[in-house]
């Protein structure tokens, strides 16, 4: 854990280019990795020079347990910019999946719907399969286990390959794109 604090009167940290220098007094692995808030929390110009656009995942995405969902552009059948990427620092696959979070309808507040982005947009599509999943598991009495991380493995099981990418399971879009039919076959 790092924090960097302001000087001494001040009420930010001043501004400026800051090079870091590890000086770690006892190796254990030989690796460092260091993440930024989310966009939304800090300044627009604070940013990696040289940063890895294949490990943009935040928690709780990089955690072992939850399913991990990607956005994708269901029109152009491409992975969405927005979208974070990358295997973890204990090397998992994550993504785990994707769904389509680009120019999805939604209710807005306030009523009435509109068009949004976001991974938060493609996350309901893997919920409601999994809801879905459960019933057909438990509900309908083909599987009373069908629960938990055995949820997560039906639905990377009915995962698509995207054209475009030729190695699965990949940092984009983990094993593939959201396939509920896929998945019960």
């Amino acid at each position: 854990y790092v924090e960097m604090l302001p000087s001494a009167g001040q009420q930010t940290i001043a501004e400026g280019l800051w090079t870091w220098q590890l000086i770690p007094v006892n190796i254990r692995n030989g690796r460092f990795d260091l993440w930024l808030p989310s966009s939304s929390s800090i300044n627009p110009q604070t940013r990696f020079l040289v940063a890895d656009p294949e490990t943009s995942l935040t928690i709780p995405s990089t955690a072992f347990r939850p399913i991990t969902v990607a956005a994708y552009d269901s029109n152009a059948n491409q992975l969405a910019s927005f979208s974070g990427q990358g295997f973890t620092a204990l090397s998992l696959t994550k993504p785990d999946l994707a769904a389509p979070g680009v120019n999805i309808t939604s209710t807005s507040v306030g009523g009435g719907y509109n068009a949004r982005s976001g991974t938060s947009m493609a996350t309901p599509f893997v919920t409601g399969s999994a809801a879905l999943l459960m019933q057909y598991g438990i509900i309908q009495g083909n599987d009373p286990f069908l629960y938990g991380q055995k949820i997560k493995a039906w639905l990377i099981r009915g995962a698509r390959p995207l054209p475009a990418l030729r190695t699965y399971p990949n940092p984009q879009i983990g094993w593939g794109v959201l396939c509920l039919k896929d998945s019960l076959s």
